[in-house]
């Protein structure tokens, strides 16, 4: 509808219309824009909310309507934005472009956007804003209320307010204290909460989310190395972080390099590079499996019909790892499980492979005997080969849920990322071990 008033250039229309809208959804349709209307569009939008969809947009578009941009134009949506917005801003812009962002912002928030910037990647440094109110302990309750009507139109959240001395943080105190208190004339270290739960600047930001939502925060408070506040992370920077984390962590489980883009923004040429470094490193790693199979060439000779169940068990074996890798993964990620719990999480999938394994034995024989010997004929299926196979799914299902327990938490442990340790890598370590113990019961029973 907002295109085809664009393309009708109704533009009075589609101011009445761009007021109504949330901020993520004006992003939204700039995606559907051509390059060449944006900046029309843009200066469309009303004051209040061009700053405020601006930083919702992807990098792509924020750059193409910058180069558009004078620069009376550009201080007015620099001067608009969030201290962490604008930081992210400059991390993802081309050194060009940063210049002239750099020279529009006022000397306070270039000395604040070089400070989260000079914070590690990742880190709940990198990811906080330094915009948050701060109250005097001396303050009363009618001052503190005061004080955020003063300021609190430049700052990111309002609700949650911090007590400071020197910059050190005393305790919080909500906006909802502040207005159900009756006596204005009380001050505000009588109302706040002493208790409260801070992250440092080099705190992995993935553990920053999780502490927002393992507590409800609206908002953490983030100290440096001497425990002074230094600014505060949003509940809203933590779900786009839990975003982020998820969509990592399913690349690499995957099988895939992780990426900054979106699908749809990544070409041809991205893909395969993020794709093909695994997918070599797999086919390589393959090798062992071919090795061990012309390890074994004169027992397949002498007994062909095992060769047909070899597809089925690595399956089997690789699908029994991945499934104990992911629910480990995932254990880890929502901080359910530390290494400690190691030898309390084998014994669990022991079990569970015990009772796994056993049910697909007895659906394996059954299926091996009603299909593979009677229905297809294949007389060299015998009780003893079925009873071979069905050995191996056993052990190998427990062999793989062990590994795919284990691999993951030993990751955690080292500082790797667990999700490494996920399907691709599983199920190639898996695979060798299933055809080698295939073939020692083969052997131990058949020859």
């Amino acid at each position: 509808m907002l295109l085809k008033l664009l393309d009708e250039k109704k533009y009075s229309t589609i101011k009445d219309m761009l007021i109504t809208m949330n901020p993520a959804d004006i992003a939204a349709v700039f995606e559907e824009v051509d390059e060449e209307r944006t900046p029309l569009l843009f200066r469309l939008l009303p004051k209040g909310a061009a700053a405020e969809s601006f930083a919702e947009m992807d990098p792509e578009i924020q750059q193409h309507l910058i180069q558009s941009f004078s620069d009376h134009e550009l201080k007015e949506i620099v001067e608009e934005l969030y201290v962490d917005d604008a930081a992210d801003l400059v991390e993802e812009m081309p050194a060009n472009v940063v210049k002239r962002i750099l020279a529009q912002a006022d000397p306070q928030m270039r000395k604040e956007i070089n400070q989260i910037l000079q914070y590690p990647e990742n880190s709940a440094g990198s990811i906080m804003t330094t915009e948050y109110v701060s109250l005097k302990p001396t303050m009363t309750v009618g001052e503190a209320i005061n004080h955020i009507r003063r300021t609190g139109l430049d700052r990111e959240t309002i609700y949650t307010c911090y007590v400071t001395h020197m910059r050190r943080i005393l305790g919080y105190v909500t906006v909802k204290d502040l207005l159900l208190t009756s006596d204005d004339d009380r001050p505000v270290t009588e109302i706040m909460d002493e208790n409260v739960i801070c992250v440092h600047t080099l705190d992995d930001q993935e553990e920053v989310a999780q502490m927002l939502s393992k507590y409800n925060f609206l908002a953490l408070p983030v100290v440096d190395k001497d425990e002074r506040m230094v600014g505060i992370v949003t509940f809203d920077d933590a779900m786009d972080i839990m975003e982020e984390e998820a969509t990592e962590d399913i690349e690499i489980m995957a099988g895939m390099t992780p990426s900054d883009k979106t699908y749809l923004r990544s070409n041809t040429r991205e893909l395969y590079l993020h794709r093909i470094p695994w997918l070599l490193l797999l086919m390589i790693s393959a090798t062992f499996t071919g090795m061990i199979i012309t390890g074994f060439e004169e027992a397949l000779a002498a007994q062909v019909a095992l060769t047909a169940f070899i597809p089925m068990l690595m399956d089997t074996g690789g699908n029994s790892g991945s499934q104990a890798s992911v629910t480990v993964i995932r254990a880890l990620s929502l901080g359910e499980l530390d290494f400690e719990d190691l030898l309390m999480v084998v014994w669990k999938e022991i079990r569970v492979a015990v009772f796994c394994g056993l049910s697909l034995a007895g659906a394996c024989f059954v299926k091996v005997m009603l299909v593979d010997r009677m229905l297809m004929g294949n007389a060299a299926v015998t009780i003893p080969v079925a009873m071979v196979v069905c050995m191996t799914v056993c052990l190998t299902v427990m062999v793989a849920k062990v590994i795919g327990c284990t691999l993951p938490m030993c990751a955690k442990k080292l500082g790797a990322d667990p999700a490494v340790m996920a399907s691709p890598f599983i199920t190639t370590i898996v695979d060798a071990l299933s055809l080698l113990i295939y073939f020692g019961i083969a052997r131990a029973l058949l020859f």
